[in-house]
């Protein structure tokens, strides 16, 4: 058995041994963490409902104590209006028992926590309701002007004494809830306290966690240390069968990239020859049965002229197709005057401004034919996603090598980040590779895009034929609305 294989095996029995461990570890991990969120939940639940109860103990205390200040007042007024008949004591004395009334809606007997509290509170708004029945009566006998019998409630001390019975019951009202809210105090601090024991346990267990994963962890990176080594000499070994394989595939995807050239060609060929003979026959046949119509025939004449219009259609469309197959300007005007055409009709299509400085070169014909995928894709690309205004197109040449560069304003993107899916600047780098160059891109987000191809010639060129293309450079400037191409500006 190899070396590498030995370590393999030993990896995997220690990685497996880890895993079991590992998965112990978790399950007492995740219990422990089960455990304390169910103590820190429970522990957090009564600390509020402690808190909740202390605070509505409070709540209920300021109550007892408006509500005492308000039958005082209350009191007062009333015994204002029996000696002067004054009706101005009657305002503050509604008005206290409209307080009184809100606050003994807070010191509901149904909300107080034991039976002692409930009673106390029943108790004290009996009393109140009670003290403030006499007052009613004592203010109604006096507005009736009976003197005699408000002396003889007054003088009954009836009054005097549902006021010491209420001041009492309310005392004895805020002791229980005194006492209330000191056991909930001494509550608070023993949760506190059971907190405090939690958390350290927690601590010790992530603690235990932490020890055990660690020393799984040193163990498992031995091995894989032991199998990486070992597999060292495997990747060098790999390497080089990884060389050769992608020489293969690069030579396989050139006979494929010139194979789908020259089955375009054959297809442009084909439906030049086929589609266009059989269209144009038609369209002389539709012209022959026209001419013999009567002039009267406006029906007939109507769907011939309807037939005529559908085959000048499919003959614009099979051209188009032609053009996108195997563009008929490049064998025919050259290359110059092909990426002319394709950027006036980019400009048309596209509604931008699309400046061009061509020189004229002399390259092969699948030279020629890289330099105008290139561009044809490039200006794609542009009007699917960078959003220009203006782009640029240029050919240049030099002595040993062609340079075709195309450049946009548009919103750019990060060219140091290439998106695996991104196979139209893949295909324009395989393309050009396969000639011996070189493809860059330039390009930030909100900075436009700069893409240069570089293609070597198989011969230098000379000096004098350099400066000759040099002085024939074809500089114009294409727009939508444009209807012929204009000079470019100066320095363009």
């Amino acid at each position: 058995m190899s070396p590498v294989a030995l370590a393999r095996r030993a990896a995997d029995s220690l990685r497996l041994r880890t895993r079991k461990h590992g998965r112990l570890t978790l399950v007492i991990a995740f219990a422990c963490a089960a455990v304390m969120l169910m103590f820190y939940e429970g522990t957090f639940t009564r600390l509020v409902t402690a808190l909740a109860d202390i605070r509505g103990a409070h709540a209920v205390r300021a109550a007892l104590d408006q509500a005492l200040r308000e039958l005082a007042i209350a009191e007062s007024a009333q015994r204002g209006f029996v000696m002067t008949g004054d009706k101005a004591y009657l305002k503050p004395y509604e008005s206290s028992r409209k307080l009184i009334n809100q606050e003994l809606e807070l010191i509901e007997p149904a909300d107080m926590e034991g039976t002692e509290a409930r009673q106390l509170a029943r108790a004290f708004a009996k009393t109140v309701v009670q003290k403030f029945s006499e007052m009613d009566l004592t203010i109604r006998l006096r507005e009736e002007g009976k003197l005699e019998a408000v002396n003889f409630v007054v003088t009954t001390n009836v009054g005097l004494d549902q006021m010491a019975q209420a001041n009492a019951l309310a005392q004895a009202l805020l002791g229980e809830i005194d006492r209330q809210v000191t056991d909930r105090r001494e509550n608070i601090g023993r949760l506190v306290a059971i907190a405090r024991v939690g958390v350290a346990a927690g601590v010790l267990a992530a603690l235990l966690a932490l020890v055990l994963y660690s020393r799984q962890t040193s163990e498992l990176q031995r091995a894989e240390e032991d199998q990486h080594r070992a597999l060292e000499a495997e990747r060098d070994a790999l390497e080089s069968q990884v060389r050769e394989r992608t020489a293969r595939l690069t030579e396989l995807a050139t006979h494929l990239q010139q194979a789908v050239e020259e089955e375009r060609a054959h297809l442009a060929r084909e439906l030049h020859d086929e589609l266009g003979a059989l269209l144009t026959a038609a369209k002389l046949d539709v012209a022959r049965l026209r001419s013999r119509l009567p002039a009267d025939a406006t029906d007939q004449l109507e769907r011939l002229k309807h037939l005529t219009d559908t085959l000048n259609q499919g003959i614009a469309l099979k051209r188009r197709i032609i053009e996108d197959l195997r563009p008929s300007s490049l064998s025919n005007l050259g290359l110059v005057a092909s990426l002319e055409i394709l950027s006036r009709e980019f400009a048309d299509r596209a509604n931008l401004e699309v400046d061009v400085a061509l020189e004229s070169v002399s390259l092969p014909e699948a030279g020629e034919l890289t330099i105008y995928r290139v561009v044809q894709e490039a200006l794609t690309n542009i009007g699917k996603y960078a959003q220009a205004s203006k782009v640029a197109v240029s050919l240049k040449n030099y002595i040993y090598h062609v340079e075709v560069s195309v450049s946009d304003d548009g919103v750019g993107f990060d060219s140091m980040a290439l998106p695996q899916a991104s196979h139209g600047l893949m295909g324009m780098r395989h393309r050009i590779e396969a000639c011996g160059g070189r493809l860059d891109i330039n390009s930030a987000p909100g900075r436009g895009t700069r893409i240069t191809a570089t293609i070597p010639r198989a011969q230098a060129m000379a000096q004098e034929d350099v400066l000759k293309a040099e002085d024939g450079l074809s500089a114009k400037t294409y727009n939508a609305s444009a209807v012929a191409p204009t000079p470019a500006r100066a320095g363009s």
